[in-house]
């Protein structure tokens, strides 16, 4: 059995201030993977590098305080690969990936389009782009778990007040019909095959007591290959302490690193 978590930290220091790092302990995640560090390499301590003596990877921004990812694992990965070889992209600090025998898991931070036009041009940019390679990886028939903030709500469901956001970035038509692409293209979301009928919201918005009301967005996932998806026994969305304007989602894998 293993268990992988996937958080966005909206600042990994401002995180371990509130706790992450305990929570890392408490969790005992086989692989954790982070994104939105907001910090450069120089910032990050030894806790944050290799927090609990998990072997840690880590691709930030050139952008202070800006994007990045990070990935932990108990068992030394057998190859790393830091970004995904786009310059434009790569940045901004979006992919980290760690193979081991049996499997490979990837920390991936696609771009928010919420804060102008030319950011969401950039993130439609990245979909097109990111497609044809999540197809090379499939070719590579590896079991795979993708884990992320993909910013993007696929259905209705997966966000509270759905018809007021059908023209916001995040629930455009041409974002959920990218993930439905992938999703036809063979890559499996494990919280809504787990839980058809369950919201799973793991964000919410910082205005108007969003949390408190539950008024959420469910854009963070973990999508894999039909092999580990198989394997899938039960997942969770940590909210027990706030870390972040994100909760932390676990999936627990009848599966071997």
């Amino acid at each position: 059995m293993i268990k992988i978590t996937s958080a966005n930290l909206n600042g990994i220091r401002s995180a371990y201030k509130k706790g992450f790092l305990n929570y890392i302990e408490k969790s005992n995640a086989d692989i954790i993977c982070v994104q939105e560090l907001k910090a450069q390499e120089s910032d990050l301590d030894s806790d944050m590098k290799n927090p609990h003596g998990m072997h840690g990877f880590w691709h930030c921004a050139q952008k202070r305080g800006y994007s990045g990812v990070a990935l932990y694992s108990k068992q030394e990965p057998e190859n790393v690969q830091i970004g995904l070889g786009l310059p434009e992209f790569d940045d901004e600090g979006r992919f980290v990936r760690a193979d081991f025998p049996n499997l490979c898991v990837m920390s991936l931070y696609l771009p928010s389009g919420s804060s102008s036009d030319e950011r969401q041009q950039v993130k439609f940019a990245f979909l097109d782009a990111f497609f044809p390679i999540l197809q090379q990886l499939k070719n590579e028939n590896r079991p795979m778990v993708i884990c992320g903030d993909w910013n993007i709500a696929h259905q209705n469901i997966d966000l509270k007040n759905w018809k007021g956001n059908l023209k916001s970035s995040g629930f455009l038509p041409e974002e959920r019909d990218w993930i439905s692409q992938v999703i036809d293209s063979g890559w499996v979301d494990i919280w809504r095959t787990l839980y058809p009928e369950i919201a799973g919201y793991t964000w919410w918005s910082n205005r108007g007591q969003a949390y408190a009301k539950d008024v959420g967005w469910r854009i963070d996932y973990q999508m894999t290959t039909p092999d580990i998806a198989q394997t899938a026994q039960h997942a969770e969305i940590y909210k027990d302490e706030k870390f972040s304007d994100h909760a932390p989602l676990t999936v627990h894998y009848d599966w071997k690193l």
